[in-house]
């Protein structure tokens, strides 16, 4: 009844390895004293203790290391939230338990682990097919040149050595790439998937090598965008990681 603290309704928190630190949401609505002498706050996990505050020594303590809550101002709010690191959130029911002077309250947060992915379905779709169009295209435009213009056989050994490489990281990096998750699996995939822009830009330096006597400023101009787009996709795949 009127010696309850009641809390704000909370939905359960969703953790994935891209989360650094994890937040466990605690508001009582409720606060009527504005004292933060009269307060105690007990955060447990199934049971075991994990941080407790006492006001009226003003005192944390806790059972883990990257444990923490509001500053104090925040906590005559009635915002008890818990801060872990996400190394050490577990898949698990938390409580939080605060008291304020003869009235007491208690809301369970549940933590669940989410899989995913960095991409939807369709996004993936789009990218490995890109991935293959231009090294099919590339391959066929490369082969076409060998053939034109009758490439020797150690030119020609080292177009083909190129493209079993770039096209061998493809389809290793589309494998890694293609399971939902945020596992090491999965960025070793999508760094494997970036390899492709690195060795299609000496192939094509290459082959306007052998189409020109000496090469033109547009093909110059070419490798330089192809090298900005490599250079756009290192940061981006930098920063998914």
């Amino acid at each position: 009844g009127s010696a309850q603290l009641t809390f704000n309704a909370t939905d359960p928190i969703e953790i994935n390895n891209c989360n650094k630190t994890v937040l466990l949401p605690c508001y009582v609505n409720n606060l009527k004293e504005n004292n933060i002498r009269l307060m105690f706050i007990r955060w447990k996990k199934e049971g075991q203790k994990v941080l407790s505050f006492d006001g009226a020594r003003e005192r944390t303590v806790a059972k883990v290391p990257s444990a923490r809550l509001p500053p104090m101002a925040d906590i005559l709010k009635g915002n008890a939230s818990l801060t872990l690191s996400s190394a050490e959130a577990d898949v698990a029911n938390y409580s939080c338990e605060v008291t304020e002077s003869n009235r007491e309250g208690v809301i369970t947060v549940e933590v669940r682990k989410r899989s995913g992915s960095w991409f939807l379905l369709v996004e993936r779709a789009i990218i490995i097919t890109l991935l293959f169009s231009v090294i099919i295209l590339c391959s066929a435009q490369l082969s076409v040149i060998a053939l034109k213009y009758e490439v020797v056989t150690k030119k020609m050994s080292l177009i083909v050595a190129g493209i079993i490489f770039t096209a061998t990281a493809a389809v290793v990096g589309t494998a890694f790439f293609v399971p939902d998750g945020y596992t090491a699996q999965n960025q070793a995939g999508l760094g494997l998937i970036v390899v492709p822009a690195v060795t299609l830009v000496p192939l094509h330096y290459f082959m306007f090598g052998i189409v020109f006597d000496g090469l033109p400023q547009t093909s110059f101009a070419l490798i330089g965008l192809q090298i900005l787009g490599y250079i756009v996709a290192v940061v981006g795949f930098a920063l998914c990681v």
